[in-house]
């Protein structure tokens, strides 16, 4: 497992922000494959595997934006926590909500980070460099 790609699903429906990232894995030259959800519901479907297609490949760290249509966020991490092949899911939070609230919700249904895009800047190269330094040296089930 050690030597195992960690797959990404970004969880994002701002689709300049979504080539950003992508940009930066570029740059960065980090191979990692990128898994892209326009909302939660869509990300249910990328994890669990619908209309024939397998559930994402273990191991997988979400990227998980909080503004989104249909099912934002915090539904969404409920959700996962609440579902048993999912709840010990990694998921990050990368978001442009610095809502106190926001913040508290995620990290009680224990999300492994917060950052907020606007920290980040528009290259996210923090965020990737962060990344690709936690799955190098974290042990994955």
């Amino acid at each position: 497992m050690k030597n195992k790609a960690v797959e990404i699903l970004l969880v994002e429906d701002d689709e300049v922000d979504v080539r950003a990232l992508k940009r930066t894995f570029q740059e960065l030259k980090i191979a990692n494959t990128i898994h892209v959800a326009r909302d939660g519901f869509e990300a249910f479907d990328i994890l669990r595997g619908t209309d024939d297609r397998s559930p994402l490949p273990r191991p997988y760290i979400i990227l998980l934006d909080l503004n989104m249509p249909r099912m934002n966020g915090i539904e969404f991490l409920k959700e996962v926590r609440n579902d048993p092949k999912l709840h010990d899911s990694v998921v990050f939070v990368l978001t442009t909500s610095r809502a106190e609230e926001d913040k508290i919700e995620a990290y009680r249904l224990n999300v492994a980070g917060y950052m907020v895009k606007s920290r980040l800047g528009t290259s996210f190269f923090e965020c990737v460099t962060m990344l690709d330094h936690f799955w190098r040296v974290i042990e994955f089930p």
